[in-house]
């Protein structure tokens, strides 16, 4: 068997991949770069605010933080699973799910992607805004808001390995920022006197659960673009680890923080609710250390939000590529969408600035509702109908294996949604079921499990996986007999 080494480049250069599939002799990397990506990503301000959350809406914050913990195990596993397909398919995340829903059927689900990308960068854009105000006095808040931007755009459009390169320098800002804001913490305040003051609650305990799973989970539809550089032989679990320890660890450390922050600050009058980021300049001592903390926020924050305008940007060029059958796109399409899309979200940031914590905290449980079944149903059909093997040019045609519509796929999503209506509780409408349940929302279990019992045994009939995986024509022959060795 031949071994075929991947060249090890000097030095970053500019994407050039999109949309289409990443040739073997192009991968690169290993899966510990998932780890500090995830990890970074998820070291950052807004979620300070999801742990945060948890008690400011009822949470004891000894059991909020425990709440916590369980929804990102269970979050971080479904996302982490979403991440292992990367390596074996090479390309981005949704263009997978057309093995599952046709290749102009996966729009569906992908028009509500971009929704959700937008939110997630409107909303992180507020806080990253008022980081920069904090270092820069601007007057104004829009203008923080508008410099975030800007930075967004440049990492955005550099791609994929300057997106890595931050998510390194984020893993070790935020490790470092952090420990300061939690040695403080326990210095200035009693920490031992806010845990354990309230008693157990089922509905506000279920709802710290929510608020963690669904901020892993929303990050399932895109997950997948970060590891699809990998080797296409890199193990599925070390794939799998990587990218949920990293997830898991970072996002449970900052919502831990978040919830004692708020156990804190609520006796004094809501300090944390009136200016997060305030706040944690406050805690940290004030003056250039403080400073230095909004750096901290604003590097974090600068890390996901390029996670998202990267995956939007993929995102709209998925859509459009079903009907135009286009599979490249040059430099400066790239940074022509993100522009676009980065604008819209920093109108959107301002525009909602005002009442943002509760709004982010309706968003987040609203998009358990959307991406539950659909990530239910890319699982299932990847992990146990198709056990692994797609047919990589047939999600380019919609003529070919998958087709244009896959009808009975796009039906049972409809019905995972539907299924969590009654078991809803949003300040938009309650369902039924919640009262029963004592307030409690549990809408996105039901409508994991319910899609999953649903598809299995509709895709067994209906789907026609290939035998063996199925790779383009002029990489398939490498695909099949060499094994690429994975360079850092």
């Amino acid at each position: 068997m031949s071994r075929i080494q991947t060249v090890k480049k000097s030095g970053p250069v500019i994407e050039r991949r999109s949309i289409d599939f990443v040739p073997h002799a192009e991968r690169h990397g290993r899966p510990f770069g998932q780890f500090t990506l995830w990890f970074g990503a998820n070291m950052q301000i807004t979620a300070i605010v999801t742990g945060a959350l948890a008690v400011i809406f009822g949470a004891d914050a000894f059991w909020g933080i425990i709440g916590l913990f369980i929804g990102n195990l269970l979050g971080g596993t479904v996302m982490a699973l979403h991440a292992a397909q990367g390596p074996k398919l090479g390309m981005p995340q949704m263009i997978s799910s057309r093995a599952q829903f046709g290749v102009f059927g996966a729009v569906i689900p992908l028009v509500l992607v971009i929704i959700m990308y937008l939110g997630f960068a409107a909303t992180g854009a507020v806080l990253a805004g008022q980081a920069v105000g904090q270092i820069i006095p601007t007057g104004h808040p829009a203008v923080g808001v508008i410099i975030f931007g800007a930075l967004t755009v440049l990492v955005a459009t550099l791609g994929y390995k300057y997106i890595h390169l931050l998510g390194r320098i984020s893993t070790v800002v935020g490790i470092v920022g952090f420990t300061y804001l939690a040695v403080q913490l326990f210095i200035k305040h009693d920490v031992g006197a806010v845990m354990g003051t309230g008693k157990f609650a089922v509905p506000t305990f279920l709802l710290a659960i929510s608020l963690s799973a669904g901020w892993q989970l929303t990050y399932g539809p895109y997950v997948a673009d970060y590891s699809r550089y990998l080797p296409a032989n890199t193990p599925a679990g070390r794939t799998f680890l990587s990218c949920f320890s990293g997830a898991v660890l970072g996002s449970q450390w900052s919502m831990t923080l978040g919830a004692l922050f708020a156990a804190i600050a609520m006796p004094k009058g809501h300090e944390f609710l009136d200016g997060q980021v305030a706040f944690v300049g406050e805690l940290s001592g004030g003056g250039a250390i403080a400073v230095l903390m909004y750096l901290v926020i604003v590097v974090g924050k600068l890390t996901v939000n390029t996670l998202n305008a990267y995956g939007g940007y993929m995102t709209i060029l998925t859509s459009v590529s079903a009907f135009t059958r286009q599979l490249r796109f040059a430099p400066w399409v790239r940074f022509a969408y993100v522009i676009g899309f980065i604008t819209v979200s920093v109108i959107i940031a301002i525009a909602a600035s005002a009442d943002f914590i509760s709004n982010f905290k309706n968003f987040v449980l609203l998009l358990l509702m959307v991406f539950i079944p659909w990530s239910s149903i890319n699982l299932v059909d990847f992990w146990l109908v198709s056990k692994e093997k797609v047919d990589v040019p047939a999600l380019y045609d919609p003529k070919g294996r998958y087709g244009a519509w896959n009808v009975p796929a796009l039906l049972t999503y409809a019905l995972g949604v539907v299924v969590q209506i009654p078991f809803l509780a949003q300040s938009m409408y309650t369902g039924p079921i919640t009262p029963l349940l004592g307030g409690a929302d549990i809408s996105w279990l039901v409508g994991l499990v319910v899609t999953a019992a649903v598809y299995y045994p509709v895709a067994k009939k209906f789907q026609r996986p290939p035998a063996e995986m199925v790779y383009p024509a002029a990489d398939y022959q490498l695909a099949e007999t060499s094994a690429v060795e994975p360079v850092a």
